[in-house]
């Protein structure tokens, strides 16, 4: 990015990475509990992309990209997203960092945005699906419904209080 060149950041080491997903995302949480079982060479940490925590330590990073494409960010301000991102987080991996090398070569790099956007059309299609075919529609799990993000646990469900409605009992 032009703007990391500015600050120096380049030549800069990289000793942390903290990923940002979309923790409503299952292809994205199952990728996330995937990484979190991998040998790291460089710790990742994980944060759910808009949430408080990412919002408080990334005031300059858009929280609508974070939740768009998955968005990696180095310990000294360094940013991936896309393709590029997923090259770092496996260039972080132990088994993995031979992987990343090929994928940072001109070719690797045409198969990396490929696996990225084939990732991307996955996961659009799985939105639509849990929305009645449509955006904005019914069939996904919400934090209004009950459903909360847990760091250790993942999501957790806690039913909403019948305290007060107006639904009959049966």
């Amino acid at each position: 990015m032009s703007g990391t060149v500015d600050r120096g950041v380049t030549s800069a080491p990289v000793r942390g990475l903290t990923v940002l997903y979309d923790a409503e995302c299952g292809l994205c949480a199952h990728l996330r509990d995937w990484l979190v079982r991998q040998s790291q060479l460089v710790p990742l940490e994980l944060v759910p992309a808009g949430s408080d925590e990412a919002l408080a330590r990334f005031p300059g990073v858009d929280p609508a990209k974070t939740l768009e494409e998955v968005t990696v960010i180095g310990d000294s301000g360094q940013v991936y997203r896309g393709a590029a991102a997923w090259v770092v987080v496996l260039w972080a991996l132990r088994e993995h960092r031979p992987l990343a090398h090929r994928l940072s070569t001109p070719a690797g790099a045409l198969l990396a945005r490929g696996a990225v956007l084939a990732a991307a059309k996955y996961r659009g299609a799985q939105w639509s699906k849990q929305r009645g075919g449509k955006w904005g529609g019914q069939g996904t799990y919400s934090r209004a419904d009950g459903w909360k993000y847990v760091r250790d646990q993942g999501w957790v469900y806690d039913p909403p209080s019948c305290a007060g409605s107006t639904r009959p009992t049966r």
